[in-house]
């Protein structure tokens, strides 16, 4: 098994013909713990989510690139073999960052990674006042990945999706998309897609190129289905908020009522062992016995 067996297998399912990719968002591991259990052959690890969870604050260019590849590279070996894409943001810097990001991301196990045309103090893309670099600096960018990515031999899938939708409009995201497209991207991400129509044209007006559809609910892009997406022409639907939407609203109702009754009125099925449970407790209770270990003789459910 190699350490980019996840980007092979991302590239075998994107050279198929009748391949899609939908890969929900996750931001720890535990919520990659459930996506994998739920089902899901790919994973995508949110940017906001991270700087969410690692830091507690705004998806506002505040993560650097220890803390983005610290936690791909944790979330992609859970799974190896799962492709995971991975939020990448700017890539960090001129291409000698770009260059260093794309080879930490891929020896830490990284399937894909998007890189944006927005300056270093970025933000969210689905948040307006967003400002950009020169087509020609994005290029860059796109191309020094792309070099990087070669020199190292690794199969990691070059991502490069462009913010130009809401300041600077269709034609010229298309412009910026086309240019990344020449210097190498293997997959175009059009940030902000606005309706079903603008979906539909994108996907016509750069074909064969594959792209991605970032479908965040409730942002700027209307509400469309993997199936949908998969209908239209889309390659790959990633879904940001997959699992920490829905954790911020448990924890909220959670906490509320922690503080109101004076207990968390938890779930009679999360117990201390389910939720080990989720987390690989039985395969590392069976990694130890298969080595010879009697730590865990005993058990470890309560009696």
């Amino acid at each position: 098994m190699t350490i980019n067996q996840g980007a092979t297998n991302l590239r075998r399912v994107l050279a198929d013909p009748n391949g899609f990719v939908v890969a929900p968002g996750v931001y720890d591991g535990m919520s990659a713990r459930m996506a994998l259990a739920a089902g899901f052959d790919a994973l995508y690890m949110t940017g906001a989510g991270t700087a969410a969870s690692v830091h507690g604050q705004a998806d506002l260019g505040i993560c650097t690139l220890n803390d983005m590849r610290n936690n791909a590279e944790m979330i992609a070996n859970l799974s190896p073999s799962t492709p995971l894409i991975a939020d990448a943001d700017t890539g960090y810097g001129g291409p000698i960052m770009v260059s260093r990001t794309t080879e930490q991301y891929a020896r830490s196990g990284v399937a894909a990674f998007h890189i944006e045309d927005q300056v270093q103090t970025k933000r969210c893309g689905h948040l307006s006042g967003k400002l950009l670099v020169d087509t020609e600096t994005y290029a860059t960018r796109i191309r020094a990945a792309v070099q990087a990515r070669q020199r190292i031999g690794s199969d990691i899938v070059v991502i490069a999706r462009t913010d130009a939708l809401l300041g600077q409009g269709y034609e010229e995201s298309l412009v910026r998309l086309r240019a990344a497209r020449d210097a190498g991207a293997d997959m175009g991400f059009l940030e902000g897609v606005s309706s079903r129509e603008m979906a539909a044209q994108a996907v016509r007006d750069l074909a064969p190129w594959p792209l991605v559809l970032n479908m965040v609910e409730h942002g700027s892009t209307p509400s469309i289905s993997a199936a949908e997406a998969r209908e239209i022409g889309f390659k790959m639907i990633i879904f940001p908020f997959a699992t920490i939407g829905p954790a911020l609203m448990a924890m909220r109702e959670g906490l509320e009522k922690l503080k109101r009754d004076g207990l968390p009125g938890l779930n009679k099925e999360l117990t201390p062992q389910m939720l080990f449970r989720v987390c690989g407790l039985d395969e590392s209770v069976k990694l130890d016995a298969d080595a010879g270990g009697a730590a865990f003789d005993g058990g470890v459910d309560l009696r």
